[in-house]
């Protein structure tokens, strides 16, 4: 586990300290491919740590996603998942079928939020493009029933 001064920057702008557990959390979600649910990341950190428990994670991701180093997606789920920030705007689709998610990037949604936000005299602060459907592999497999 590495300590980033960065990190620790964005977490004392927040008034937050680097704690082992949530440089844990930060590290799995660095390390895991994928959109990872809290109870994934619990028992992902559970192998690393025995003595975390589910509530560290909740109050970890919470802080972490305050500082603006996660980001929490719903995916079309009650339940969030979550990844770190990353540089590139990306947006999701996921498959109803088998529940994969392709995340991908899009040149003209930031146009279309710019346009919407001038017209409309709005102030943007968040964007969530989520696509849902069926991936090709969930096609084929309804294709040949």
């Amino acid at each position: 586990m590495e300590t980033d001064p960065e990190l620790i920057q964005a977490l004392h702008k927040q008034g937050s300290h680097l704690t082992r557990q949530r440089l844990l959390v930060l590290d799995i979600l660095k390390e895991i491919p994928g959109h990872l649910d809290a109870g994934a990341i619990f028992q992902e950190a559970k192998k690393r740590d025995e003595r975390i428990s589910l509530a560290t994670i909740y109050r970890s991701l919470a802080v972490l996603k305050a500082a603006g180093l996660v980001e929490e997606n719903r995916l079309g789920e009650e339940h969030g998942h979550f990844e770190t920030i990353q540089q590139a705007e990306h947006y999701h689709f996921t498959c109803l079928s088998c529940g994969r998610v392709i995340e991908f990037e899009a040149t003209g949604i930031p146009e279309v939020v710019q346009e919407l936000s001038g017209r409309e005299n709005l102030m943007v602060t968040e964007t969530y493009f989520n696509l849902r459907g069926y991936c090709p592999e969930c096609q084929k497999i309804e294709q040949n029933t």
